[in-house]
């Protein structure tokens, strides 16, 4: 049991012919069960070749009815991700993943409209994200798989890199993990940490939840109101950029303190108030979480 992806995910590249596609899909399809979720590659001009035995279509409608894939990843440049995404909307994909950085704002704005228009059942996870993670079954992303371990522990994060950091730590001490879900940097994107810890919530596997957040935003105090309300799970949080001064973007373009209660220090202190138990130090998120189980 997982969230969102397991051994069964019939998994699409889009730009699987680009430097960075076929890269990650080689190393996606090396882990775990990557060999057969892996079945297909979509890029307009390239239908009917194939890259290392990975048929390529035309469009991700015709890969999903030839393949019967659900799920799509996205690896094309910022210019045309947008339009990669809408096509993995359109044909009606369980999931899309997106892990292109640097989309402009405007695109995506246009995106989640015109998803609430069409009243879309597809989630979309990212863009600007690692991907996610349902360790030994299948790796969908960037992140490096040999750090994961199956267990109960389900991992949520804003940050690429602090996802890896929790993971690897939650490993050292032996607990795994069911599933790890990057779920993007950016100011607008799919799946937010709330759409997540319900997931989580709902999985027999997870025995409890490391949320990772950031400057910048409401996410995570709409995610913490929504536990205190409901979560059956413990859970400890982390949140980045305790020292960045206001009005200073840091590194993730979502992470800009516009003032009050998007700072680092008055989530940490939302989260405390609704029973999730954090620390400041991003090196003790493993040891925390251990001690509340």
């Amino acid at each position: 049991m997982s969230i969102l992806i397991n051994k069964d995910t019939k998994v699409i590249t889009q730009g699987i012919t680009g430097k960075t596609g076929q890269y990650h899909t080689r190393t996606s399809r090396a882990y775990a069960n990557g060999e057969a979720a892996f079945v297909a590659g979509v890029h307009p001009k390239k239908a009917g070749e194939n890259f290392e035995g990975i048929p390529i279509f035309a469009s991700v409608k015709d890969a999903k009815a030839e393949t019967g894939a659900n799920v799509s990843v996205i690896y094309v440049p910022p210019a045309g991700a947008a339009a990669a995404i809408w096509e993995g909307i359109e044909a009606e994909l369980d999931l899309v993943i997106c892990i292109t950085e640097g989309i402009p704002v405007r695109d995506l704005l246009e995106i989640k409209y015109r998803m609430a228009q069409l009243k879309s059942k597809t989630l979309l996870l990212g863009p600007n994200c690692p991907g996610l993670i349902t360790p030994d079954e299948i790796k969908i992303g960037i992140m490096p798989g040999h750090i994961h371990r199956k267990g109960r522990v389900g991992i949520v994060s804003r940050s690429g890199t602090l996802t890896y950091e929790a993971v690897a730590q939650v490993t050292e001490l032996g607990l795994g993990q069911s599933s790890a879900v990057g779920i993007g940097g950016d100011p607008i994107n799919g799946l937010k940490h709330i759409d997540v810890l319900k997931l989580f919530n709902e999985d027999p596997d997870t025995d409890a939840v490391i949320m990772i957040g950031e400057i910048g935003g409401p996410d995570e105090v709409n995610a913490a109101l929504w536990a205190k309300e409901h979560m059956k799970k413990p859970m400890v949080g982390f949140i980045a950029g305790v020292t960045a001064p206001a009005g200073k973007r840091m590194g993730h373009a979502g992470a800009l303190i516009s003032g009050g209660a998007d700072t680092a220090d008055a989530k940490l202190e939302i989260m405390e108030a609704c029973g999730i138990r954090t620390t400041k130090n991003p090196s003790e998120m493993g040891k925390l979480l251990k001690s509340v189980l």
